[in-house]
């Protein structure tokens, strides 16, 4: 498989690409693998470990190749920024390498990769606090400066995108989406809301996608929704709001449990790989422009799997 043209965005004219599923909770629950503050990037300093996320990313490529889909790669790389790293042990110039470190692994799996075509790889970026809380609040400025390290590392790679995923508050995608554009990056900012439709914050999840454009003049490659169930923010997409189209993406949680549940859960919620397909097909309806597909906590590659025969199959036949 050869890399795509520097930051060739197939997704941009309408290809289906699937990605991955909730691969922190698949390697805790299933690989009972130690992942310290939720990191899976400390794997990529061992040979074992780059070996378990391999083993975890060609599983979902499977079912793209089966689906006839192209695929997106996201980095093992969300806590893989300077706060969370230095709680973990790693210095700035250790994250740097690691995070390269992250994209040759991909870019070595796609050039492996036969049987599905377009790969795409994206630079994947967390949130600098706690998804699950507005704990940290930023101007959009401090969110741009802070972010702009990683992404400024993922740039000297070939990662053909970045995309910023479970960020509770419209000031923190929108220094996402400036410091992107400043290193000729697309940029995906994936917002997460609570289970009544609204980002952690509050804020309505229709005017966050409209602030966040407003405020970037439309910089960003797309939007996505990742990190509540659809349940939680199917309501909110039941309009016929032009911000829908912005939306190509999404990537759900298996369990209808709330934030602040699945914080004190000890054991893995899975709910169900069929229904989450189904759920999906709903909000294929909702979603005019919705073309890329995955999960998120407590999913893994029978959900994907599911999706996929509940939206993909039938787009393809």
């Amino acid at each position: 498989m050869r890399a795509l043209h520097r930051h060739q965005l197939p997704q941009s004219n309408g290809i289906t690409l699937l990605t991955d599923s909730g691969l922190e909770t698949t390697l805790i629950f299933h690989e009972g693998l130690e992942l310290p503050l939720f990191a899976s990037y400390p794997l990529l300093e061992t040979v074992e470990g780059r070996s378990v996320l391999r083993t975890y990313f060609e599983r979902h490529l499977a079912i793209a190749a089966d689906h006839g889909t192209g695929f997106l790669l996201e980095a093992p790389t969300w806590r893989a920024s300077r706060d969370w790293g230095r709680q973990i042990g790693h210095s700035p110039a250790d994250l740097k390498q690691l995070n390269e470190a992250a994209i040759a692994l991909l870019a070595d799996i796609r050039r492996g990769s036969e049987t599905v075509s377009p790969v795409v790889i994206s630079g994947n970026i967390g949130p600098r606090g706690d998804g699950y809380q507005p704990d940290l609040a930023m101007t959009a400025d401090e969110a741009e400066a802070f972010h702009a390290e990683q992404i400024g590392w993922f740039a000297q790679t070939e990662a053909d995108m970045v995309s910023a995923f479970t960020i509770s508050t419209v000031n923190e995608g929108v220094g996402i989406i400036r410091a992107a554009a400043a290193a000729g990056m697309p940029s995906v900012v994936s917002y997460t809301t609570e289970t009544d439709g609204r980002l952690p914050d509050g804020t309505p999840l229709g005017e966050a996608f409209e602030q966040t454009d407003m405020l970037t003049a439309g910089a960003a490659a797309y939007f996505m929704v990742n990190c509540a169930h659809p349940d939680h923010f199917r309501i909110a997409l039941e309009s016929d709001a032009a911000w829908l189209k912005r939306v190509w993406g999404v990537r759900a949680n298996a369990s209808r449990l709330s934030h602040a549940e699945l914080d004190e859960a000890e054991n893995l919620d899975p709910g169900n790989p069929a229904e989450l397909g189904r759920d999906y097909a709903q909000l294929k309806r909702l979603l005019p422009n919705l073309r890329v597909y995955g999960g998120c906590c407590g999913t893994d590659h029978r959900h994907v799997e599911a999706i996929a025969d509940c939206c993909v199959s039938r787009e393809h036949a």
